[in-house]
């Protein structure tokens, strides 16, 4: 009897299972075909607008080259850096050239020298001892010259700055000399007036688009492409070679666009690339997309450079630092006060010869030395204010004759002008390396006035 129970049970259960087994799978067929039988839903997704149009993004942008973006949209932007780097750092954390030679407690105050200078044995023994004798302390060097030779003799990998090396000068034995005599070097690089670079590589410089040939300015000098990334470390792997080699100071000249290239920039073929979002129709906004282009490559070689432990300086026109943002400074991509931001050293060519009949009220300003300079450091130094970097002045002075002969006095009344403004930095110009004598390289203040 219970076995009899026991299968009923069974079979019960076995029953049921089976009917509760039927049940889901006639509901899985239902959604099935339900799901099967359903219309696909379409959804109308809002219309995406752009916020801003063209013209307000390139504002933004000539803005941003201009460091005028403080405030925008309601965002405060801190004037102060949130960090900053002390005035020194552990010299084991730079690269050791062997060289050692240190910044003068006075100021640097230097000359110009030319390859041949250095290379002409009974001249550089002069002006070393000339050097020894007065308070001269530094000499300016080309490493990378005019025309685009690399002056010494390096080892490296890019196949261009090989083509252009043409080691004419042992410069590490000129280092050591240097060393011996305490004469802080600077290694003058012209940075993108480049002949040679410009013809082995045109694409890296500017097509005249009615010839297609490389462009030339009238002085027949070409010019490699400051928007091109690539020329730039074309220009840093010299500039490092130098750094390496024992220069405590990279200076960077011709880091500009050619002259007047704002009236016929329209007429080349070159590549801007990414700084075309600085560009615009508006005449009052052209060349912004230039001068973030020097800005950003003086931002470049200080990242590149700063394994060395070296300065970083640049030579500016004199005109830039009084005209600001003017049309034709724009055209060279120079802005005095961005630029100074991003170096060490900023150094104006003041050379009175240069100016025109009328600035700062001066008939010719040749004939003005003293105070033309006086007049012109005013107005350098007011530009600086603003500056948070801490940027050293180091004009270049004229000791060359242009339509008045400069001797002595000429020579001291542009040093004067520049002790009497606080400025006790200075280079020295004469392209053939003849240089006034009988000048009071260091002036008292007290008593740094013009002998009429």
């Amino acid at each position: 009897m219970s076995n009899l129970k026991n299968k009923k049970v069974n079979s019960f259960t076995k029953v049921f299972a089976l009917l509760l087994l039927s049940v889901f799978v006639l509901a899985s067929c239902q959604q099935s075909n339900t799901a099967e039988q359903e219309e696909p839903q379409y959804y109308t997704l809002p219309e995406v607008t752009p916020k801003y149009d063209s013209e307000t993004l390139t504002d933004f942008n000539n803005r941003v080259a201009t460091n005028d973006t403080n405030r925008y949209e309601g965002l405060v932007i801190p004037d102060e850096p949130l960090l900053s780097q002390p005035d020194q750092l552990p010299s084991a954390l730079f690269y050791d050239s062997g060289i050692s030679i240190p910044y003068p407690e006075d100021g640097v105050k230097g000359v110009y020298l030319t390859a041949e200078n250095v290379a002409d044995e009974e001249y550089f023994n002069y002006i070393i001892d000339y050097i020894n004798e007065t308070e001269l302390n530094a000499v300016v060097i080309d490493f990378k010259d005019d025309w685009g030779n690399v002056i010494p003799p390096i080892e490296t990998d890019n196949e261009y700055v090989q083509q252009n090396v043409i080691g004419s000068v042992d410069y590490a034995e000129v280092l050591r000399v240097l060393e011996e005599n305490e004469i802080y070097p600077i290694a003058r690089i012209t940075t993108f007036k480049d002949n040679l670079l410009a013809e082995a590589r045109p694409d890296l410089s500017f097509k005249d688009s009615a010839t297609g040939e490389t462009w030339s300015d009238g002085n027949g000098s070409k010019f490699i492409n400051p928007f091109s990334q690539e020329a730039w470390d074309y220009v840093l792997t010299i500039a490092g070679e130098a750094a390496k080699m024992g220069f405590k100071d990279i200076q960077f000249d011709y880091i500009r666009f050619p002259e007047g290239f704002e009236t016929f920039h329209t007429q080349l073929e070159y590549e801007v690339g990414e700084y075309s979002v600085f560009e615009s129709d508006n005449p009052e906004e052209q060349g912004y997309e230039r001068v973030a282009a020097i800005n950003d490559f003086l931002t470049y070689a200080d990242n590149r450079l700063t394994p060395y432990g070296v300065e970083v300086s640049a030579d500016i026109f004199g005109y830039t630092a009084i005209a600001g943002d003017a049309p034709d400074v724009r055209g060279i991509g120079q802005n005095f006060a961005q630029m100074a931001e991003r170096v060490d050293v900023v150094s104006s060519m003041i050379y009175p010869s240069h100016w025109t009949s009328g600035f700062f009220g001066f008939d010719v300003p040749d004939y003005y030395p003293y105070e033309f300079t006086n007049t012109y450091i005013q107005e350098e130094l007011y530009v600086l204010g603003p500056v948070q970097n801490d940027v050293v002045s180091r004009p270049w002075l004229q000791d060359f004759t242009m339509f008045m002969e400069y001797g002595p006095t000429e020579v001291q009344g542009q040093i004067n002008a520049l002790a009497e403004n606080g400025i006790h930095e200075y280079l020295l110009w004469n392209a053939t390396g003849e240089y006034t004598t009988g000048v009071d390289y260091a002036p008292d203040v007290a008593t740094a006035q013009v002998t009429e």
